[in-house]
Formats: structure tokens, sequence, C-alpha cells
């Protein structure tokens, strides 16, 4: 293989025991597999997090939760993103558990589950301040009686998301957040005259933080596979008396060396001659590009690992190709393992730093490698 990505097995495990273990009884750990696990690898991911506790997956598209269900994957799947109505039968059928907010969406599943003879259970989003998907107020009278008047449909789960919980070390918007759910869940029980079976609203960083977040589920994304989601959140533990977790990552990312040239002093490197020698240089070319989901942002400032040493990129990231300066490095030869995420000797290339030289996150960093580059699963 010329790029891979490397899934360490007993660090998601323990991962997901570390969670398991930070829950009272009764509430249950929804691992949150959608973007392809965050770049991690969905079908392989929900198998190790499902054997090492993981009660529930949560995915973003009804087409994510049919791949499970394709998998041999029979767990109980919260289906958090949207879905056009016309779908509604497959979402059924797979006896995936759906978000609602939007009434046309809530006629479609109650035809489809009458047409199939089978109640649905539902999971109502509530909007409480982060102004995306969800119910506003105003609609929740109206909406929740049409559950409640319906035969096929049953309301399961009532939740939020919060929208400033992991930027900030000041945590009042995610407390009046978390009063305006408490509140909203409330209504959502009068109008349906019998309690919510699961209310939730804990994100990785709520349940790292906020023991009163937990709920009857906790949707952990982003720390199952050992990032924390900011830095913030990891002072906040620290500040606030959170447990910190032994989060260790899972991911890895690698290629090689597809071939090592000699360039002179004064040579120009790829794309627009940004990067000129300033001596006779050793250039590395690595099959690996933005289309893979090497960040064009990474271009002049990141480095690599090979043979247990750093290699500064050098000129622009290509579409297919970087070029890296091998220089300093003695013996690199043509494929040779190169680490572009991830530990090779003593060196280490984390998420958290290939985000702050391109500018965005860890999220993004790992969520964008390219999904047909193989997972290879270690350390099982």
């Amino acid at each position: 293989m010329l790029n891979w990505v490397e899934i360490d097995a007993a660090a998601l495990r323990g991962n997901a025991r570390a969670f398991r273990g930070r829950l009272e009884a009764g509430t249950l750990l929804g691992a949150v597999v959608k973007s392809n696990a965050y770049g991690h690898g969905m079908l392989e991911t929900a198998r190790l997090v499902l054997g090492a506790g993981a009660d529930w997956l949560c995915v973003n598209s009804l087409d994510e939760g049919l791949a499970l269900r394709a998998g041999g994957i029979s767990s109980p799947v919260l289906l958090l993103g949207a879905f056009e109505p016309a779908r509604a039968p497959e979402v059924v059928e797979a006896e995936l558990r759906p978000a609602v907010y939007l009434s046309p969406v809530l006629e479609a599943l109650e035809r489809a589950g009458e047409a199939r003879g089978r109640r649905v259970p539902v999971h109502v989003k509530l909007e409480t301040g982060t102004n995306r998907q969800g119910l506003p107020e105003a609609e929740l009278a109206s909406f929740v009686r049409r559950i409640r008047g319906s035969a096929w449909l049953a309301l399961e789960g009532a939740y939020t998301h919060f929208a400033n919980i992991e930027d900030t070390t000041d945590h009042s918007f995610a407390r009046a957040q978390r009063a305006t759910f408490a509140r909203l869940c409330d209504a959502v029980e009068r109008e349906l005259g019998a309690p919510v079976r699961l209310r939730h609203s804990a994100c990785s960083a709520a349940t790292l933080l906020f023991p009163e977040d937990h709920g009857g589920l906790v949707r952990v994304g982003i720390s199952l596979y050992g990032l924390w989601p900011s830095r913030e959140t990891y002072v906040s533990c620290l500040s606030e008396g959170g447990t910190l977790l032994p989060l260790r990552p899972v991911l890895s990312w690698k290629t090689r060396v597809v071939q090592v040239k000699t360039v002179p002093e004064g040579g120009f490197v790829g794309y627009g001659c940004t990067y000129r020698t300033t001596r006779e240089a050793r250039i590395a070319v690595l099959p690996v590009g933005y289309h893979e989901g090497y960040d064009r942002g990474l271009s002049g400032v990141a480095h690599v690992l090979v043979r247990g040493r750093r290699a500064p990129v050098r000129g622009r990231v290509c579409m297919n190709m970087t070029m890296v300066d091998v220089t300093d490095v003695p013996g690199v030869e043509p494929f040779d393992e190169v680490v572009l995420l991830g530990s090779q000797g003593d060196e280490r290339v984390g998420a958290e730093q290939l985000a702050a030289w391109c500018g965005t996150i860890p999220y993004e960093v790992v969520a964008r490698i390219h999904p047909g580059l193989p997972r290879v699963v270690v350390g099982g």
C-alpha cells in the first residue's frame, strides 16, 4: 500500500471503556460514528466500540445507517441528520431511530410505520440556542400532540446540542441551554402525558465536564478517538474538577516515498516556484495530496516523519503529491514508510499540530482523510 490509515484497536477500546466507566448505571453510551467515524472507518470503528461497551451508534445520514445494517450491525442506531420524506420506508425497514423536527418527515414516518405494521421510535430535536436543525419552541406543543395521537409513532427521546461548550472556558451559554432544554423537555412530557425515556444533550465535552448532562444517553464523538475537543475543554477539566480520562489517539496516517531526487542549490520545488533550495537538497516525493485529505494549507509549514526524523514539506501540496526535504535524514529510499499523522520513533505529529499548521481544528484534519484509503486495524 502507498497510502493507508491505521486504527489502533487497543486505544479505541480503551477510550470506549474509559467513557463507559465515567457513566452511571443506566446511562447509555452512544458512539458517534458519523462521517466515516471522523475519518477512522465507520464499520471498523463500530464493531470495535460495540465490543468495548458502547450501547448505541450515532450517524448523520440515512446511508450511513443503512451501511451499518448492511455490515451486519444490529445495535440501536440514532439517525441525527436529515433525510427526505420519500426515504422514510428505508428508515423504518432498517429500524433506525430518526431525529424529527419537521411535520412532513413525521407524517412520512407514520405512513411507513403503518405500512410495515411497525411502531417507529423517534427523537425530537429541540432548538435551545445553536440554531441549526431543531424544533422551535412555538411548534413544540402541536408537534408532540401529533406524535401522541399516532398509533405508529413512539416518542423515545428528546435531545439538543450545545453551541458553545468546547471553544471557551466560560460555560454560561451552555448552562443557559441546559436550563432551556430542561424546560422544553418538561413541556414535551406535559403534552405527551408521559415521561420521555431518553433525554440527551451531552457531546464529548459535556460528557467529560458535566455529569449532570449525561441524562439517559451520551453521544461521544471526537474523544472516543482519543482527541480532546479543544484546549479549552482540557483546561476546564483541570480547573473545574472534571475527569481527565486517559485518552489515547487511535488514528495514524501513513504513506511511502515513491521517489528521491537531488535538486541543485537554487532549484525550485513544486507549483508556483514557491520554494527555492538554498543548498543542494534531497527531495522525497510522497503520493498524497489534498485529494487524499492532506490539506493544501500545510504547504511549506508541515513536517512528516521518515526514519524517525522530521522532514519539512517543501513547495505546495499538490492534488496527489507532496514533496518533503530529506537532506538531513540519512538513507531515505523509495518505499520507505512515512508518517503524516501519528508517531514514528520518538517523534510525533498529532492532529492538533496539523490543525494548527493549516488553521483549522483536529475534527477536520481526521474527518477529511479520504474514505477510499484503506483502514487497517492494528494492535487488536
